[in-house]
């Protein structure tokens, strides 16, 4: 019996408790993760693609960027950089099944490094129908996905539906509650990337809502064999309109054979890199290259180095952001800062309220 049949024929409830109860603990292996104490600062270790569709989700309050320079820290030239990162961990993503017959490569959330203050996920997703990521909840925190090949179409309880192209970004702040779904809008493999962003505890239960970037609006730039494209942040003089709620910066780099990379973070984020494809040093230009699918923990300093010594191009994800510095307590995709408020989101999402009102009637059409 398919998915569809057993929601035609058991109702909207058994499909969500079927989704609790098997497939919740997909998303984290340690159900009511519990971090009581905040991490340390060191990791020791759209404009909308869809604005006739989502208008009431655009947060008009927003600013038009949220950079380094504005609101978190001057921007320093590569020449201030002194004491540029180290790489205090490396892990090696591991496949696991996650949603309905799909596959991931996951790096942060796993046993190996649960998470990295205020990042909580990552995720290299390569989908093909149909598998996918059926209708499921959030609450308390951002997912933002960067795809790299194919297309995924989403569709939420508030009958929003958009695809995102290769090279897209979708930037989804939860807050007090959606329930969508995310699914392959084609045939083949689909790629990209997903990351969650905690949100702060004044910012847990605020209104849904997106940030949406077709990849021709992706502000970019390139600089001496390096070339970026900057999702959040600010590079070589250019910056991202997204506004980032928790100061973050996400960018997708490609380095050219026999070029290096200096960029400034501050001191105070934690950050990490993915290697999409190809090799590349970080950190110390004697250490050995470090090959895709791997995830780079930076230690503390004041920006990062990369080489490519390859004869080939290093594409990888560098992503920074300030910590919250506060309890995080995870229930698969709802994440708050105590045990109270867990059993509250899942009281809410079972009984369609404080913001799981459309919940209750809803599915997907996929």
């Amino acid at each position: 019996m398919n998915r569809r049949e057993i929601k035609n024929e058991k109702g909207t409830e058994m499909m969500r408790a079927i989704y609790t109860r098997l497939l919740l603990p997909s998303f984290c292996p340690l159900l009511f993760r519990n971090q009581f104490k905040p991490t340390t600062t060191k990791p020791h270790i759209k404009s909308s693609l869809f604005p006739q569709i989502i208008p009431q989700f655009k947060n008009s309050a927003m600013s038009s960027s949220t950079t380094m320079g504005d609101n978190h820290g001057e921007v320093k030239t590569s020449d201030q950089i002194k004491n540029p990162r180290q790489v205090v961990k490396m892990l090696l993503s591991e496949l696991q099944d996650e949603g309905v017959g799909a596959k991931v490569r996951r790096s942060i959330g796993r046993p190996e490094l649960r998470s990295l203050d205020p990042f909580l996920l990552l995720d290299e997703f390569q989908v093909s129908p149909p598998a996918g990521f059926p209708d499921h909840p959030h609450r308390g925190f951002e997912t933002v996905t960067y795809m790299l090949e194919g297309a995924f179409t989403h569709q939420d309880f508030a009958g929003h539906k958009g695809t995102i192209q290769p090279g897209d970004v979708q930037w989804m702040t939860a807050g007090r509650g959606i329930v969508h779904s995310e699914m392959p809008a084609g045939p083949g493999v689909q790629k990209g990337l997903q990351l969650w962003i905690n949100l702060s505890s004044k910012d847990k239960m605020i209104e849904p809502r997106y940030q949406e970037l077709q990849s021709k609006d992706i502000t970019e730039a390139e600089k001496d064999g390096v070339f970026v494209r900057i999702i959040a942040g600010e590079a070589f003089g250019a910056r991202s309109p997204v506004y980032t709620r928790t100061p973050t910066l996400y960018m997708d780099f490609t380095i050219q054979p026999g070029s290096h990379l200096q960029l400034p973070i501050p001191e105070n984020w934690n950050s990490f890199a993915y290697i999409i494809e190809g090799e590349g040093i970080f950190g110390n230009e004697n250490s050995a290259p470090i090959k895709s699918h791997h995830c780079i923990v930076f230690g503390s300093g004041d920006g990062i180095e990369v080489w490519n010594k390859s004869g080939s191009a290093l594409r990888f994800a560098l992503v920074g952001g300030q910590p919250l510095n506060e309890p995080v307590v995870q229930h698969g995709p709802f994440v708050m800062n105590t045990r109270a408020e867990i059993r509250q989101a899942m009281e809410d999402y079972y009984m369609g309220r404080n913001g799981f009102e459309r919940a209750q009637h809803w599915q997907s059409e996929q």
